[in-house]
């Protein structure tokens, strides 16, 4: 049903840390950001369009948690089961229930000890990351819309498919349920780096779920219509990048203490979004509520301080800072129109994509479960890395305001 192929390498055991939302690289890498973007979005355009000659690699993000390490240790040629605690200074890697017990407690600790035994089954070769889904006592039998379904909620996202389909015998049998997204390279486990991979094979035990996106049905293609709405889209997008660029690129070079204005910029967006109502206002509203934005941040700043001296510190960043917004404020609205439009952009590829599903995705409501997209899809290019493709309105808004309870 879907296949996986891929594989980029990052510079450090980032974790993948380098998968941008895709409209926030124009804050993060100004001009070159932009051009990213805009090619990402041209590839898997031109991949939906049936026009491409070349394949584009497409991962599909699941909702899962916690985070799973686990492969042979490259120094000592043992098999490990591990959170992301095995890349600390000092790390917590677990070869036995005995080091999960030292390491780790609770629902993490029992989530481990299924992953231990299970996946050290699957003849695993070098350090793979994936996401737990399921254990048994996580599935869940729930109807919707009258039918008998099969579900899991391992994070923000409620998975479900019917009980007496195919995938739904598979999950009932499986004593644990993964997708593996990272392959890690290197002679010790500081020192490996990250790229895409996963496992291949089979196993009654395990659910192992594909991370790869390939429309194998057709539904997915844009119409003529369709690739006419998205053009136009891209067209905006390039009209107001090219206005912002100067802008962008010295937001870039910000600071990323949280005090410079790119920075804030970013976090403006996610605090938009967990109060928004579902859409965008208008980009100079916006413009204005990023001023208000950064101006209450930098007088928490100063109210938090307890000298005269250090409130002076950031009384002069703020006055400076809001010199700089107010003289570039014009192409202050291009840089926010064009990380709007690139947002709407990808939404509209990411609702295209979500067309081809083959388990369901709903959010849980008050008065039952809504129908929801994938958390999000992941774009691969070799010269520019990986671009992390997400519905932010969607998925963004429901993750910031679900209560987490994983920890390493």
């Amino acid at each position: 049903m879907f296949s996986f192929k891929g594989f980029i390498t990052q510079d450090r055991n980032t974790h993948l840390e380098h998968l941008w939302r895709l409209e926030d690289d124009i804050i993060n890498r100004g001009t070159q950001g932009g051009q990213n973007a805009l090619n990402f979005l041209r590839s898997v355009r031109d991949m939906l369009a049936g026009s491409s000659n070349k394949k584009v690699n497409m991962t599909v993000k699941w909702d899962g948690a916690p985070a799973i390490i686990c492969g042979i240790d490259p120094e000592n040629g043992k098999f490990f089961v591990g959170t992301k605690s095995v890349f600390n200074k000092n790390p917590k890697v677990n070869y036995t229930n005995a080091d999960i017990r030292k390491n780790h407690s609770g629902e993490l600790g029992n989530k481990l000890s299924i992953a231990l035994k299970e996946l050290s089954r699957l003849g695993i070769k070098g350090v793979l990351q994936g996401d737990f889904l399921f254990s048994q006592s996580d599935l869940k039998t729930i109807s919707l819309d009258g039918d008998k379904m099969l579900s899991f909620t391992p994070n923000t996202i409620t998975y479900a498919v019917p009980v007496d389909s195919s995938i739904g015998r598979q999950i009932s049998r499986a004593r644990m349920g993964i997708v593996f997204h990272t392959k890690y390279t290197g002679k010790t486990l500081a020192s490996m780096t990250a790229g895409f991979g996963t496992v291949r094979g089979r196993s009654t035990n395990v659910f192992l779920a594909s991370a790869g996106y390939k429309d194998v049905s057709g539904s997915a293609k844009l119409t003529r219509n369709e690739l006419a709405q998205f053009n136009a889209k891209l067209r905006m997008a390039e009209g107001s990048l090219s206005k912002a660029a100067p802008l962008l690129d010295k937001m870039s070079e910000s600071s990323a203490d949280g005090l410079g204005v790119g920075f804030r910029l970013k976090t403006f967006f996610n605090h938009y979004i967990r109060g928004s109502a579902g859409h965008m206002a208008k980009v100079r509203t916006l413009v204005d509520m990023f001023r208000d934005y950064y101006i209450n941040i930098l007088q928490a700043e100063i109210d938090a301080k307890k000298t005269d001296k250090g409130k002076q510190k950031y009384k002069d960043i703020l006055a400076t800072n809001l010199k700089f917004i107010d003289r570039n404020k014009n192409a202050l609205v291009m840089a926010v129109a064009s990380h709007v439009t690139l947002q709407n952009a990808k939404d509209f590829l990411i609702n295209k994509m979500s067309e081809i599903q083959s388990i369901g995705h709903f959010l849980k409501t008050s008065t039952g479960y809504r129908v929801t997209s994938p958390e999000g899809y992941v774009a691969v290019d070799k010269v520019a890395g990986a671009i992390k493709l997400v519905d932010r309105m969607e998925f963004s808004r429901a993750n910031f305001t679900m209560p987490k309870g994983w920890s390493n």
